[in-house]
């Protein structure tokens, strides 16, 4: 709070006091930092480095995730079963228009887990089938 001394009660002060409007951005600021990592809640994988074009992610799209054990993840969720993914895939291919599959593949898994996500997109008829990395710096 500020507080206008050595002058006589006569005088207006015609000055904006900011104080409140400061303790407001930093408590909504605190907030924001403390709140934006609890929501970004994605399963973690070291994406490989590669040089392409940026892609704009349509909410339609699928993104299969394979950690660096092996696990498929759809949409962030666990897929149990080999099975199970490729009967969700098979109904994603008879969707008209089909939407785009994207993989995201851990720089330590081995190559075979995402062959065979890919040889299964095959086996549903999914046309386009992408892969998510980093570009390099």
């Amino acid at each position: 709070m500020s507080m206008n001394v050595g002058g006589s009660d006569d005088e207006f002060n015609s000055t904006i006091n900011t104080t409140p409007l400061v303790d407001v951005m930093l408590v909504l600021l605190i907030i924001f930092l403390i709140t934006v990592p609890v929501a970004a809640k994605i399963v973690k994988v070291d994406l490989p480095n590669v040089t392409n074009k940026a892609l704009q992610t349509k909410p339609e799209n699928i993104v299969i995730t394979v950690d660096a054990e092996g696990k498929v993840y759809w949409n962030q969720i666990l897929v149990p079963d080999k099975a199970q993914l490729l009967q969700r895939l098979a109904k994603t291919g008879a969707i008209k228009p089909q939407p785009e599959v994207h993989v995201r593949g851990d720089l330590n898994t081995r190559y075979e887990h995402v062959g065979r996500v890919v040889n299964y997109c095959q086996k549903a008829g999914i046309v386009k089938v992408g892969f998510i990395t980093l570009p390099v710096r």
